[in-house]
């Protein structure tokens, strides 16, 4: 592959359709017992390759980010692919999405006629793929938190030649927890908040934070997770006693935005923009729509939200893969703070190697230069792994 043009590359959209049993449909369209993964392979144009770059995401996106589509231009093979929760992570379980990562790796071998899979963990999709290899390569995950299937001893997951981490969260779970808002104290009054640790309130402490005012704030979060847990938790003990195993029921989770870090530049400090974060505004985005983790069921909180429960910590499953790691640190990330990236390699035990795109924010919205740093980064790694060719 030729490092210096630019190619123009073909969208090919594709299907995986498999079966799976299920109690209740998990997305509104479609047919019970079915699963649908809609997926783009991003083809330059005149390039043939044994190697393909995976993207999935949890709640899917990536097929338009800039990237993928740089990684297309360059002349790499792409695959963007969906899970089944494409843009609605309500109801979503961690260990189907394993299974749905596992059913795209398959289809870009045995259909596509790929020999080498790279998986791109792109931002929340860094948990994912750690999650992923390491059931791959030693499967231990027997069910979701809530006690349902898939037992993902028994899936037979495709093991991926190498990982991407690029701008990577260590887990959904530790991130929303790293969000929350502690001040609410009672999930049935989201507007009545402890004003102490409001910290768009009048009465909050300003930044720059003490360290005491951080280590209680942390610990209030840490201990609203663990409330919502336990509710949850009781819920579906409840309905077991009851006679209703697949019982389910939905909720609100306010107040997911409130990260210190956010507004005091000191904490984690990179180049980010000081009062800003990913979605816009923190003080807006803590209550928005759009929120992280703003809906919720019962088994999606232990399996992706729970910071106890959930089966998907990016690090921990990193410490059991064999291929090697590159991890794309961005040094102005308005979404993932550095501490991601040092828990990652902390326990990364195969080959790994930290690459930083200076002043980069985390989707490289409006910095095609920078976009295009991590590009060659990204293609020199692989030749250097030999994992593509030169």
């Amino acid at each position: 592959m030729q490092s210096s043009r630019s190619f123009d590359y073909a969208r090919e959209p594709f299907l995986i359709v498999f079966k799976e049993e299920q109690p209740i449909k998990e997305t509104y369209a479609g047919e019970i017992g079915t699963v649908v993964i809609e997926g783009q392979r991003l083809r330059p144009a005149g390039v043939e390759s044994k190697t393909v770059v995976v993207f999935m995401h949890p709640i899917g996106g990536t097929q338009y980010l800039p990237l993928p589509t740089a990684l297309a231009r360059a002349g790499l093979h792409v695959i963007s692919c969906n899970s089944r929760y494409p843009r609605n992570d309500t109801a979503l379980i961690m260990e189907k999405v394993a299974l749905d990562l596992g059913a795209c790796v398959r289809h870009a071998r045995e259909k596509f006629g790929y020999e080498r899979v790279i998986l791109g963990g792109w931002s929340g999709g860094g948990s994912l793929s750690t999650f992923y290899q390491s059931q791959a390569e030693s499967p231990t995950v027997t069910g979701t938190p809530a006690g349902d299937p898939p037992d993902l001893t028994r899936a037979k997951l495709q093991k991926a030649d190498a990982i991407m981490l690029l701008a990577a969260h260590t887990s959904r779970a530790k991130t929303l927890t790293e969000w929350m808002d502690p001040s609410i104290l009672d999930e049935s009054k989201p507007l009545s908040r402890d004003p102490s640790l409001n910290l768009f309130g009048p009465d909050a402490p300003k930044p720059p934070y003490s360290q005491d005012f951080l280590a209680r704030y942390r610990e209030a979060q840490i201990a609203r997770n663990r409330r919502i847990t336990e509710r949850v938790e009781s819920q579906l003990r409840a309905a077991r006693k009851r006679g209703e195993p697949n019982f389910e029921h939905c909720f609100v989770v306010h107040g997911t935005m409130a990260d210190p870090a956010w507004l005091d530049a000191a904490i984690e400090p990179n180049a980010r923009r000081p009062g800003w974060c990913l979605m816009g505004d923190p003080r807006m985005v803590n209550d928005a729509p759009a929120g992280l983790a703003r809906f919720s069921s019962l088994r999606s909180w232990l399996s992706q939200w729970s910071c106890d429960r959930s089966n998907a910590d990016g690090p921990a499953s990193a410490a059991r893969i064999s291929v090697p790691v590159l991890v794309i640190e961005n040094g102005a990330d308005d979404g993932c703070l550095p501490h991601h990236n040092r828990r990652f390699l902390a326990a990364i035990r195969s080959e790994k190697e930290h690459r930083v795109i200076e002043g980069a924010n985390h989707y490289y919205f409006n910095q095609p230069d920078k976009c295009a740093e991590a590009v060659a980064a990204i293609r020199d790694w692989l030749v250097r792994r030999k994992l593509i060719e030169s």
